[in-house]
C-alpha cells in the first residue's frame, strides 16, 4: 500500500514537472534564440468608418537583434526598415525618416516588436504590462501600455507564436479600430 502510494506520488511530481507554467521568462529565452528571416504577411486593418478590413500583403525580414524591414505589395506598394534607432517608410517615390529618441510614443510602440522579437523582456516592461497565457507550442502574450501616452493611442498588442516564432500580431487602437496581422515564415531550404 505505502510503495503504491509512494510510486502514485512520483509520478505526479512527474508529471506536474512536466506541465509546469510556461512563463514569460522562458518565452523571452525562446525568442531570444531567434537569428531573424523572412516572412510573408497578411493584414486586415479594421477602421470604424469603413464597412471592410483594409487587406495588405508583403514581405518582413528580421535581423536579430534590431533590423526589421517590412514590405507592403498589396495593394500599394511601401517600404518599412527599422534599422536600430532610425524608422524609415518610402512611399509613392517619398521617403521619411524618424530618429526613435525624438519621438517616445514612436519608439514604445516599435519596441513592442521588436524587443518581442528578440526575447527583451527588460525592455517590454518599460512601456508594457505583459501577461502570458498558453504554453511553448501554443503561446499569446498580451502587453497593455503603463506609458499615459502609449495607452492615448493603444489599448493592448496582442501577439501569438509557437516557440520561438511570432506568427500572429493585433493590435487594438483606443478609438477601438484594430489591425490584425498574420505571418508565415518562409523556410529556407
Amino acid at each position: 500500500m505505502i510503495r503504491r502510494l509512494f510510486t502514485g506520488l512520483l509520478l505526479l511530481g512527474f508529471t506536474a514537472l512536466a506541465h509546469a507554467a510556461f512563463d514569460i521568462d522562458q518565452l523571452m529565452t525562446e525568442l531570444a534564440r531567434n537569428p531573424g528571416g523572412q516572412a510573408k504577411f497578411v493584414e486586415k486593418r479594421h477602421l470604424a468608418l469603413l464597412d471592410k478590413p483594409v487587406v495588405a500583403t508583403g514581405e518582413m525580414t528580421y535581423t536579430a537583434p534590431d533590423r526589421l524591414e517590412k514590405r507592403t505589395l498589396t495593394p500599394k506598394p511601401e517600404t518599412m526598415v527599422l534599422d536600430k534607432d532610425t524608422l524609415s517608410l518610402e512611399r509613392d517615390r517619398r521617403r521619411m525618416s524618424i530618429q526613435l529618441g525624438q519621438r517616445p510614443e514612436v519608439a514604445a510602440f516599435v519596441e513592442s516588436i521588436r524587443s518581442t522579437l528578440s526575447g527583451n523582456r527588460a525592455s517590454l516592461e518599460r512601456s508594457y504590462q505583459l501577461a502570458l497565457t498558453g504554453q511553448l507550442d501554443a503561446w499569446v502574450l498580451t502587453l497593455v501600455p503603463t506609458d499615459a501616452r502609449i495607452a492615448k493611442l493603444l489599448q493592448r498588442i496582442t501577439l501569438s507564436g509557437v516557440r520561438e516564432q511570432v506568427l500572429g500580431i493585433e493590435y487594438l487602437q483606443a478609438d477601438g479600430d484594430r489591425t490584425e496581422m498574420s505571418i508565415e515564415p518562409v523556410i529556407v531550404k
